[in-house]
């Protein structure tokens, strides 16, 4: 089944942040991913807002996890650490 990249983040430095967002296209791409929402118009009901949030759909949430560990993405997830403060999750759709 598919599954939801679902990614909540606050930016604290922009420069280093646009570098993992560069890397981190490309290797979600390379999973079979693709974005469905980014940084796009939200209205946060509930727990803590984050100012950038992100949906990617994956064909499985095995491929969504082999994408986060994948050498690619921890490469660009290196820009990250330090830039943000965020929250990830993968959600399997199950309609």
């Amino acid at each position: 089944m598919a599954a939801l990249w679902i990614a909540h983040v606050t930016v604290t430095d922009a420069e280093a942040y646009g570098k993992y967002a560069e890397l981190a296209g490309p290797a979600i791409a390379a999973h079979g991913g693709h974005f469905i929402a980014r940084a796009a118009r939200y209205v946060q009901l509930e727990g803590k807002e984050r100012s950038r949030n992100v949906v990617a759909k994956f064909p499985s949430v095995e491929a969504a996890v082999e994408c986060y560990n994948s050498d690619a993405y921890q490469e660009a997830l290196s820009h990250a650490r330090g830039a943000s403060e965020r929250e990830l999750m993968v959600v399997e759709i199950t309609e």
